[in-house]
């Protein structure tokens, strides 16, 4: 009966992936109608490039992934393993290309990261928290672009009305920033009460076991010192950056004319359907929508299709040959897994899984572990 249910929402949750795809796709045909340029104009757009800004868009796609390598590195030494940076370098194409290619590739790849974080020497739960602090720092990463966006459009537009209408617009400011401190307020009071030692009963049983990756490693990543969290955090920034520096210089090569702030509304907006995962990478959705979000905002058929190809052949196409190269670099195994016997629930010894100090202690009741055989066994003879 189970296996009848779960057979059930799979085939559901694919019939709505798939009617979400062609919904989406329908829209922007209606939209674009009309809009689509000739073949002969989008090889002469890419014939009129700058290759000064796509060798820019090139190189910052390059450090996009690196950054991501960077990411995850860092995760891992704030929990005392060790990654050489190359290695680190090829699992983040392979991830890339995995997740792209494959049906479910984020899961896929997450999988995959799991494991070669094992190889290098992580535990088990050493490896899954730096899986879920890793796509956490991602998501705030990117959650952090979208608020900086709105700030800077609400900027603006405050600055129109203030000039429009000085009046309505300052008791809306002031009554805005009444409401925040009263919210604010409201949760540092109600902070009082809780005691995290206790944490509270679930109310619903599914959830917190959906949730409880998340809880046992937000748990663990107590002991990460700031240095670690600051580092990670500018590498998830940097990461998203590049990557919209990317299509900016795409668009320049082809002389596009949008300005800074509309391209990244533009790539922020189609951030949103990427993280769905409808197709394989996004194949197919991304394009349609990020062609249809520049043409909106005033750029060419020609050149925008160009962008679009270009941007897409240096952020998706040219890297699964890439990671495939890296992933077969990568079968083979550099050292053992770590024994996870003496870490069992989270602990080392008795005690908690503290980032940076689980090697050292590992070996050292290893160590000791082996002078009392020794003594026992001289006793012995």
């Amino acid at each position: 009966m189970a296996e009848e249910d779960r057979h059930t929402r799979n085939w559901v949750a694919s019939a709505l992936k798939v009617t979400a795809v062609l919904l989406l796709l329908i829209v922007a045909i209606l939209f674009l109608r009309g809009k689509l340029p000739s073949v002969t104009a989008v090889t002469d757009a890419i014939a009129a490039a700058d290759t000064n800004w796509l060798a820019v868009a090139a190189v910052a796609e390059f450090v996009s992934l690196g950054m991501f390598a960077r990411q995850q590195r860092r995760l891992l030494t704030a929990f005392g393993v060790r990654m050489p940076r190359h290695r680190a370098l090829a699992l983040a194409y392979s991830r890339a290309a995995i997740a792209i290619s494959l049906p479910a590739g984020s899961a896929v790849s997450a999988a995959y990261a799991f494991r070669q974080f094992r190889t290098g020497g992580a535990s088990r739960r050493t490896a899954g928290t730096v899986m879920v602090l890793s796509g956490l720092l991602s998501i705030a990463a990117l959650a952090l672009l979208y608020a900086t966006g709105a700030l800077a459009a609400g900027a603006v537009h405050l600055g129109k009305a203030w000039h429009e209408e000085p009046g309505t617009t300052r008791v809306s400011v002031v009554l805005t920033i009444a409401m925040i401190a009263f919210i604010g307020l409201f949760a540092w009071q109600s902070s009082w009460h809780i005691n995290p030692r206790q944490p509270l009963p679930p109310r619903w049983p599914r959830l917190a076991r959906l949730t409880k990756p998340v809880t046992d490693a937000l748990a663990s990543s107590r002991a990460i010192g700031g240095r670690h969290w600051s580092l990670a955090l500018g590498a998830a920034l940097t990461n998203w950056l590049t990557d919209l520096l990317c299509l900016y210089a795409v668009a320049r090569a082809f002389h596009l004319p949008v300005s800074l702030g509309a391209l990244g509304a533009v790539y922020l907006t189609v951030q949103v359907v990427r993280q769905i995962p409808l197709t394989p990478g996004g194949i197919g959705v991304i394009e349609v929508s990020l062609l249809a979000g520049l043409v909106s905002a005033g750029a060419g058929e020609a050149g925008a299709a160009a962008t679009v190809l270009v941007y897409r052949l240096l952020s998706c196409w040219l890297i699964i040959p890439v990671g495939l190269l890296c992933w077969l670099g990568l079968r083979r195994p550099r050292q053992q897994p770590v024994d996870d016997d003496r870490e069992v629930a989270g602990e080392v010894g008795g005690g908690l899984l503290v980032a940076g100090e689980v090697p050292q202690q590992r070996l050292l009741e290893h160590a000791v572990e082996q002078r009392v055989g020794q003594v026992r066994r001289h006793r012995q003879h």
